[in-house]
This record gives structure tokens, C-alpha cells and sequence, in this order.
């Protein structure tokens, strides 16, 4: 009975739980870009610097990790997939192409992805209380004393002392922490009244502590782990809003490359347009049929069209090099040279219906991820107020353990005369240990009661009051989406009444340009009239293309105001 206790006991404190999680099944991949989070998809770490994995200590890799060469280098992949669309020794990308290398390729949205390794490994230390600890303790000592009485069995004492000790102590998730002792000494003297010489002591203790107030049970023993899981979860929606973000700066990079594409198709209209009237004017001129005065107006006319022109040209060649970054181009000394040509057209489908604003901030309500970040903050902040409430209890410990003792070596039996040696040795000492004749049981209570705990009561203090800032910050937030999912809306509306507006004017624009080019035709008006109508041409042209691609932008911000900007663009969060 007494082996068998010992034997369910010693296997309690020696078992490690074992303290897994097992991942869920992975949705299916649509259609689109996937971005996995935490995931360095643009850089890598050689060396063991890059292996999160805990080794199990005097393991081949436990000997790797952290006594081989360390290689702290990082090294970052280049961009891929972006000769897949090259064509005709141009980089052609339509909308979804483009969005497709942002996320592959995208140097801020790999940040983003990493920054959450910093959360899972805060998950993998919070488990750490629970890792089992081994340590060990060899010394010897030789010392030699002059002796005072002649009971000390020697003129001249000498002793070796050599103890070894060994403790293996583990944290349960029960709260209970187990631990066994081992502690083994051999001692050798010149004393002659030592009975064993040299002497073997073995003593071997385990036990157990458990916590009645402060520190028991599961959910208090597991909170650290509870509260970075819950951080991870934080850390991911702001991810994820960040991500959101970069999305929306990304696609309005493209429409800037298309909105300045388009203004300066434009201007070489205008451009044409201006040599045009020019060139009559000067052949006019030459036949005598105008006044030399008159040349001025075109002249000034065609000169401004070509300032124009060239400054667009710039502002197109600054969007490139900006939408080349969004896609990593800028990386590939071979596609970074290339052209682009952006497929998708300037003039969209407008919608006529006008969204229900409050279904639209209800949406917002439901999807926002800085939102959702907010919220997880309180379920946080509920998790730190009942660590602190555990903190200020008073801590109330059960201590039990059990110990066994062995003691051997040759020695001499002095009750007979002469003193008969007994042949002996540390096997003695072990089978006495293992004998379990020699036992001692011991239980304690040890109570730590603060009579006054002014850190506790603070740092409990503390939680309610964060509890209480992050309530408020959640309540504006929700103002703040209610208000920018309102302006979003009007913005847009006001940009399809824009656009009509424009449709319209330029209409009237391109019939006066034609109705003044047959009345000059005639010689009913001069050229300034004829130009003026041009220029209004060009403008009421500019102006179109300015307002549809800001309806674009404006339908786009909404979308990111209502937190569908990612599955509205097929771009799935793993």
C-alpha cells in the first residue's frame, strides 16, 4: 500500500501536462489575394533565431538553438509574380492584377503581418509558467582543524565533504505546484569514532503546495494565457484595420496613375486643338486676311496648352513611380523600367440608389476591425480586474510532503572488542532509501496576510479605471464611424450629382466649341472666341475626369468606412 501511494504520487509530479492548441480547419481560398497574418512574406530570419519552437532541454535541438552558431542575418525575398504580367514588354495590370501584387508584394502590409508574431509569442511565454525547472548542486569540501577535546577522534581533524542535491518543481494548471528532491552526500574523516567511514546519506523529499486563497484554481492559474490570447486577438483586428488602410492608399494610387492618364489624354487634345487655331492664324496672317495683332492670342494660347501638358506628364510620372512602390516594381531593376498600362476605364457604373444610412452605419457597426479592437479592449480589461482582485487576497498555502532516508558505508561495530569491521558502501545508503523504513510526513499552512495593501488596492484601482477610459473610447469611436460613415455617404452622393453635372456641362462645351468653330469658319467672330470655347472645352473635359475619379475614391472610402473594403475586393484575412 505505502509503494503504491508513492509510486501514483511521484507519477503526479513528474508528468507534464502536455498543452497544445490545436488549430481549426482553414476555410476554403476564394477567389482573390489571401493575406496570412503573421506571416513574414517578404523577409525571412536564417539561422535559430527564426525558430520560435521551446526545445526540450539536452535535446539535438535544444543543442542547436542555442549553442550553435548564431546567424542573425535577415534576409528579404525579392517581389514575385510581377514578370507574370508583363506583356509586350509592358507591365499591363488591370484592377485585381494590381491588387494581387499589393498583397504579395507590399512592404508596409508585410510589417503589418509580422507585427503579430510579437502577440503569439506572448501567448508561447504566458504558457511558460507551466515549463518544469531542474536544478542541481555538487560541492566538495576539504578541511582540516585542530581538535579541542579527545571525543573528536583525531590530534588533527580532517574531513571531505561531498554533497549533491537535485530539485525538479512544476506548476499544475490545477494551481498545485508538485516538486521532488533528491540530496546525496558522502563524507570521509579521520575521526575514529565515526561509525561509517566513508559515510553515504541519501534523502530523497517530494511534495506539493497548494494555493487556498490567492493564486488557486484553473482560471486563476491560466489568466496570463487567457489574457494574451485575448491581446493576439486585439492585436489582429488592428492588424487588420491597418491593412485596411493600406488597401484603400494602394487603390487610390492606382486611380491617380488612371485620373492623370486621362487628363493627359486631355491636354494633348488641347494641345492639338491649340496648334491647330494657331496654324490657321498664321497662315492667315501670311495671306494678309488678319491683323499681325491678332496672332498674339493664339500664340499665347498654344504656349499655355504645352505648360500644361508637360506638367501633367510630371504629375503622370510621379504616380507611376508611386504605384510601382504599392507593387514592389521599384524592387526589380528589370520591371521597374517597364511602361505600365492600367486597364480599368475612368467612367464607372454609378449607382442611382442612395444607401440607407442607417443600415450602411449598422454594417460599420458590425464589420470595423478598429471597433472590434475597441470592444476586445473591455474583455481585456475584465481579465486584468480579476488579476488584480486575485493579487490583493491574502496568500494562504497548504504544504504537504513526504521524505525517506538512507545511510551506508563501511565502518566498524565498536560494542564487541576488538571493534569488528562491517564491509559496506553506497548501495546501503540506496537500499535503505528504497527500503521506505526510514520516513518522515510533514503538512503545513503558512499564511502571508498584508495588513495594509496600498499597491495591491492601487493597481486594482488601476483596472477599473482603464476599464472605464477604454467604455468611453469604444462609445467615441461609435461617433466617430457614425459620422465618418455619414460624410462618406454624402461624399459619394455628391459626387454622382458631380459627375452628372459634368456629363452635362461638357456637353454644352463640346457644342459651343463646334457651334464658334463654324462661326469663325464664316468670319462671324475673331479667334479669341474661338479659343475661349476651346479652352472651356478643355476644362469641362478635365473636370469630368477629375470628378469621376474622385466618385471612385469616394465609393472606395465608404467602403472602408463600412469595414467591407477587404471582401468587397476579394482580399481574405487568414
Amino acid at each position: 500500500m505505502k509503494m503504491r501511494f508513492l509510486a501514483t504520487f511521484l507519477a503526479a509530479a513528474l508528468i507534464v501536462p502536455a498543452q497544445q492548441v490545436q488549430p481549426g480547419t482553414p476555410a476554403p481560398k476564394p477567389e482573390g489575394a489571401t493575406v496570412k497574418l503573421g506571416e513574414g512574406a517578404s523577409s525571412r530570419i536564417d539561422g535559430p533565431l527564426g525558430d520560435v519552437h521551446a526545445p526540450w532541454a539536452m535535446t539535438g535541438s535544444w543543442f542547436r538553438t542555442y549553442f550553435g552558431a548564431t546567424d542573425t542575418r535577415v534576409v528579404l525575398e525579392g517581389p514575385v509574380r510581377l514578370k507574370d504580367y508583363v506583356v509586350d514588354g509592358k507591365l499591363t495590370l488591370s484592377l485585381r492584377a494590381y491588387l494581387d501584387l499589393v498583397v504579395a508584394n507590399n512592404t508596409d502590409l508585410a510589417i503589418q503581418k509580422l507585427t503579430l508574431e510579437v502577440p503569439k509569442n506572448a501567448i508561447q511565454r504566458a504558457f511558460g509558467v507551466f515549463d518544469p525547472t531542474l536544478t542541481s548542486n555538487f560541492s566538495a569540501t576539504r578541511a582540516t582543524t585542530p581538535t579541542t577535546n579527545q571525543l573528536q577522534g583525531a590530534l588533527v581533524l580532517s574531513t571531505l565533504n561531498q554533497p549533491f542535491n537535485a530539485r525538479y518543481q512544476q506548476l499544475l494548471p490545477t494551481s498545485t505546484t508538485v516538486f521532488s528532491q533528491l540530496n546525496w552526500s558522502k563524507n570521509s574523516t579521520n575521526d575514529t569514532f565515526q561509525l561509517f567511514n566513508p559515510a553515504y546519506t541519501n534523502t530523497w523529499q517530494m511534495g506539493f503546495i497548494q494555493p487556498l486563497l490567492r493564486n488557486r484554481g484553473k482560471y486563476i492559474t491560466k489568466l496570463p494565457i487567457t489574457i494574451a490570447r485575448a491581446q493576439l486577438n486585439q492585436q489582429t483586428f488592428n492588424t487588420v484595420d491597418q491593412i485596411q488602410r493600406l488597401i484603400l492608399t494602394a487603390e487610390n494610387a492606382y486611380w491617380d496613375v488612371v485620373s492623370a492618364r486621362e487628363r493627359l489624354k486631355v491636354q494633348e487634345q488641347a494641345l492639338a486643338l491649340a496648334d491647330a487655331a494657331l496654324k490657321r492664324a498664321q497662315r492667315e496672317l501670311e495671306l494678309g486676311a488678319t491683323s499681325p495683332l491678332e496672332i498674339f492670342q493664339p500664340q499665347q494660347n498654344y504656349a499655355t496648352a504645352e505648360i500644361a501638358l508637360t506638367q501633367v506628364k510630371y504629375q503622370l510620372s510621379i504616380a507611376e513611380d508611386s504605384l510601382r512602390r504599392q507593387i514592389g516594381a521599384d524592387l526589380d531593376p528589370e520591371v521597374r523600367k517597364l511602361p505600365i498600362v492600367l486597364t480599368e476605364e475612368v467612367k464607372p457604373e454609378i449607382e442611382e440608389a442612395t444607401p440607407d444610412t442607417e443600415t450602411a452605419i449598422q454594417t460599420a457597426m458590425t464589420n470595423r476591425p478598429d471597433l472590434k479592437a475597441a470592444r476586445t479592449a473591455l474583455d481585456i480589461n475584465d481579465l486584468q480586474i480579476q488579476n488584480a482582485l486575485n493579487a490583493v487576497k491574502p496568500l494562504l498555502n497548504l504544504q504537504g510532503s513526504y521524505q525517506t532516508y538512507g545511510r551506508g558505508g563501511p565502518g566498524y561495530v565498536r560494542q564487541v572488542t576488538p571493534p569488528l569491521f562491517v564491509p559496506g558502501g553506497p548501495g546501503d545508503a540506496w537500499g535503505q532509501l528504497f527500503g521506505f523504513d526510514y520516513n518522515t510526513f510533514a503538512f503545513s499552512l503558512n499564511l502571508n496576510l498584508p495588513l495594509r495593501d496600498r499597491a495591491g488596492a492601487a493597481n486594482l484601482a488601476d483596472a477599473t479605471v482603464n476599464k472605464r477610459l477604454n467604455a468611453l473610447r469604444e462609445r467615441s469611436l461609435e461617433q466617430q464611424i457614425r459620422n465618418e460613415v455619414l460624410t462618406a455617404i454624402n461624399q459619394v452622393e455628391n459626387s454622382k450629382a458631380s459627375v452628372r453635372l459634368a456629363q452635362v456641362a461638357l456637353d454644352y462645351a463640346q457644342k459651343r466649341a463646334d457651334a464658334d468653330q463654324k462661326r469663325y469658319d464664316l468670319g462671324v467672330i475673331n479667334i479669341f472666341f474661338l479659343l475661349s470655347a476651346q479652352n472651356d472645352l478643355t476644362t469641362a473635359q478635365s473636370n469630368l475626369v477629375n470628378q469621376t475619379v474622385q466618385y471612385r475614391r469616394n465609393a472606395l472610402t465608404l467602403q472602408q468606412r463600412l469595414g467591407t473594403l477587404l471582401q468587397s475586393r476579394g482580399i481574405v484575412i487568414q
